[in-house]
């Protein structure tokens, strides 16, 4: 029997009426979402439902928002198993809480620090994050190392084949995109964010962040969670826990992730929460495997 992934997604899956109808058709849903509320501190069901998308947008709502609708989701479909996850950066949560590994509310309170501590560090240390598509990781990061003697820039996200996202300060990313035009990638694309995440700007969100993470209870894992930082099972609490504090300022190792599952035996992935980015990079990872998604109620009703 090959093995079924549930995947969660990361900041960009956002979008307004984000899990209004899980709130209007679940009970549990709605429970959850004032629950989510009460441990942000932020009504955050009124600008999921209702934008606007400038609000939505801001990492410290963005965060919590995707976290919430995703958890929703895997608690409504539980009469299922994973036999692995893996969320892409924010999602490595979801997938924490759909594992056992941290309670819901614990992570809500711990998701909506990162969310402000990463928007701080980005007011501190202003920076940006670009997309280039069309290159290897091998030649990009060659330009990344080159750039950076001058100025803060590195790959962030290896997210499938010949597309990666580069982080760093403004003038580093804008060095990289325009070299990276020069030496033949197909596009490059600066991404509208709020800092320079999975990269050394975020370090002072990361030492904050430790004491979040130390007064946090973790617990060992139910099933392997891959770590972005690693692409490797973690199920012990505290690999957990070392993986989430080094994940902010390194690279997403999102395609090696889905190939080690793959290698590990995983034969279908479901996406779990707003949008379809994930289904998308599995895709061009690897055709061959199953993949589907769960965004709205519709999707539950049909999957369960």
């Amino acid at each position: 029997m090959g093995k079924k992934v549930f995947l969660f997604p990361g900041q960009g899956s956002q979008y307004v009426g984000m899990a209004k109808d899980l709130f209007e058709k679940s009970v549990e849903a709605k429970e959850m979402i004032l629950t989510a509320e009460e441990a942000a501190g932020v009504q955050l069901s009124h600008i999921m439902f209702n934008g606007p998308e400038e609000a939505l947008k801001q990492t410290d709502v963005t965060q919590p928002a995707i976290f919430v609708h995703s958890v929703i989701l895997s608690s409504i479909i539980r009469l299922m198993d994973a036999d692995m996850a893996a969320g892409h950066s924010l999602g490595e949560y979801s997938a924490l809480v759909s594992a056992g590994a941290i309670q819901y509310y614990d992570a809500v309170k711990l998701v909506r620090k990162r969310g402000e501590l990463m928007l701080r560090a980005g007011i501190e240390q202003p920076g940006t994050m670009a997309a280039i598509m069309g290159m290897d990781s091998e030649s990009l990061n060659e330009i990344c190392q080159e750039v950076s003697s001058r100025n803060v820039v590195q790959c962030a996200n290896f997210n499938s084949p010949g597309q990666i996202v580069i982080s760093g300060s403004v003038d580093g990313v804008y060095e990289t995109m325009k070299i990276a035009k020069e030496k033949g990638a197909k596009l490059v694309r600066e991404l509208v964010v709020s800092g320079a995440f999975h990269s050394p700007l975020m370090s002072s969100a990361k030492e904050e962040f430790k004491k979040e993470l130390d007064s946090t209870n973790f617990y060992d894992a139910k099933f392997p969670v891959y770590a972005n930082v690693t692409a490797k099972p973690v199920t012990k609490k505290a690999e957990i826990v070392d993986a989430l504090y080094k994940q902010l300022d390194k690279p997403v190792l999102w395609e090696d992730t889905i190939k080690n599952m793959i290698s590990d035996g995983a034969e279908e992935f479901i996406e779990i929460g707003p949008g379809k980015v994930l289904q998308g990079l599995v895709k061009r990872i690897n055709p061959d495997v199953k993949f589907f998604g769960i965004d709205k109620y519709e999707d539950v009703e049909r999957f369960l």
